[in-house]
């Protein structure tokens, strides 16, 4: 049993002990190492501006993944056993990296203060397409594979899409993007060539085999390497906190005083990054390990449920979304989080390990009031099995909020239809933010079964989800506006389905 972290920064081990373990990155960079070119605005993630780039073992445990995240809400605890490289450490051989010389060209900077999270959030892009891994984009992964050209440049959308996430008040964001796309990728250099990987690799694996418990003034930090381990702390200590990302936990330790005594983190147990497609009788199942994370799983599901890859796609910034999981999603118990409906309509399962062993519990019953879930003091979530959608059915997924990315939601809606012979023979409808919890509305789905596929049908589901719904206002949105969204939902759909026919009809003939 350890009682310290081991970490890596910028090539340097680092060896931090309980006293220093309950803080953010960011402050332990800032404040105990004085690398003061990792910002610290918002502390909760939205800006960037603390963005570095962080390196885990992948599964076969001989190489390092990069991906960058927002230090502020990465916890030391979390990062045992990882590589961790501010901006201070992306320079080559005393000089700026292409990534940092195309910021100075295209004048990418004005105040400088968002800078550096721009600059790693664009590297992390380069570090991908020079070294696809398992936890890129869609996109990086087929161009990756693809050798640039001499002076090729980077697609707008795909510069866009990597800086989502950051967020500049002076510069504008024209200059910025330039210099995305003006990088010289031939030029860059993957951060596994920086700094000598074999020896940090070695000391990581010989480290990550043991657990590690951190105690100081009554607060505890556990890391488990087995799954018994897990059980076990989980029964004998109260109230413990589990954190896999850390991306909901670690703002309201940053912003609403939450200051857990026991904290147990799933980064070093076994298994749980597994991600894979079954073939069942009852059609395809994805298996989705607890630690997958959302940037991870977009990537897989991209082509299989595009629906719910642009509800991954505006979940949040890829900092956030390289942290976050589908399981800390459900476990966090919200009835506007974006991933529940998606998992309700589909009918899937999320698995639970206790010390009486696994078992099974259907999303329909997995919550039971709000923010609170059907387990056992001593069980965790270790996976999820997501039934995919039939060639047949038609399946939309909707996210109503303020600003497309970023923001939390008002209203979310998932809505699956079998449609035979016009009629419609099948009928799932699932609404969030109307309620304590994410909730299927049966009374809705009674209305369309049988029923004619056509707008009349659609506008009548619409009216009765207005009467058997009781949403509250809040700071989100009012309780009418809710009840008028869940009305128009039921026409959006129609709609949408039927110029999907129409379209599919064309494409046909």
């Amino acid at each position: 049993m350890r009682d310290y972290i081991l970490l890596y920064i910028n090539g340097e081990e680092q060896r931090i002990t309980a006293a220093q373990a309950f803080q953010p990155a960011s402050d332990y960079l800032r404040l105990d190492l004085g690398k003061c070119g990792t910002k610290v605005v918002c502390a909760e993630g939205d800006c960037g501006a603390c963005s570095v780039m962080i390196g885990r073992l992948d599964g076969s445990g001989e190489k390092l993944d990069y991906v960058p995240v927002n230090s502020c809400i990465q916890y030391l605890y979390q990062l045992d056993c990882s590589h961790l490289i501010t901006v201070e450490g992306l320079k080559i051989e005393g000089q700026l990296n292409p990534v940092q010389q195309s910021m100075v060209d295209h004048n990418g900077a004005q105040c400088g203060y968002c800078t550096p999270g721009f600059v790693i959030a664009m590297c992390g892009l380069a570090n991908d397409l020079k070294c696809p891994s398992s936890n890129g984009t869609a996109d990086c992964q087929k161009l990756g594979r693809e050798k640039f050209a001499s002076g090729q440049k980077l697609t707008e959308e795909l510069v866009k899409d990597s800086l989502t996430g950051n967020l500049c008040r002076c510069t504008g964001y024209e200059a910025i993007i330039n210099a995305g796309m003006a990088m010289d990728i031939e030029r860059f250099k993957p951060f596994a060539s920086l700094y000598n990987e074999a020896e940090i690799i070695a000391n990581l694996k010989a480290h990550a085999s043991q657990e590690l418990l951190l105690e100081v003034d009554g607060c505890k930090a556990f890391n488990p390497t087995s799954l018994a381990s897990a059980n076990r702390f989980l029964a004998d200590n109260e109230k413990v906190v589990i954190v896999s990302g850390g991306t909901d936990v670690s703002v309201n330790m940053n912003k609403r005083g939450l200051a857990p005594k026991a904290i147990m983190s799933t980064s070093a147990l076994p298994g749980l990054d597994d991600l894979s497609l079954v073939e069942t009788p009852e059609g395809r199942v994805m298996s989705i390990g607890a630690r997958v994370t959302l940037r991870q799983l977009e990537r897989a599901i991209k082509d299989l449920v595009p629906e719910f890859y642009d509800i991954l796609w505006v979940y949040g910034s890829p900092q956030i979304r390289h942290a976050g999981t589908l399981a800390g999603n459900i476990a966090n118990g919200s009835p506007i989080a974006d991933s529940p409906p998606f998992l309700f309509v589909m009918d899937a399962e999320v698995e639970v390990t206790g010390l009486d062993g696994v078992r099974r519990i259907a999303m329909a019953d997995f919550y039971t009031g709000y923010k609170t879930l059907s387990l056992k003091k001593d069980e965790l979530i270790t996976r999820i099995f997501l039934p995919l959608p039939k060639a047949e059915e038609i399946l939309r997924l909707y996210k109503v909020s303020r600003r497309q990315h970023l923001d939390i939601s008002a209203f979310t809606a998932a809505i699956r239809i079998t449609v035979k012979d016009n009629k419609i023979a099948a009928a799932r409808v699932i609404f969030g933010g109307v309620g304590p919890v994410v909730k299927s509305v049966p009374e809705v789905e009674k209305a369309l079964l049988g029923k004619p596929h056509e707008l009349a049908t659609y506008e009548a589901a619409g009216k009765v989800a207005r009467e058997v719904i009781a949403p509250i206002t809040d700071v989100r949105a009012s309780r009418d506006y809710r009840l008028a969204l869940a009305e128009n939902i039921m026409t959006k759909f129609f709609y949408e389905s039927a110029a999907e026919d129409k379209e599919r009809s064309l494409v046909c003939r």
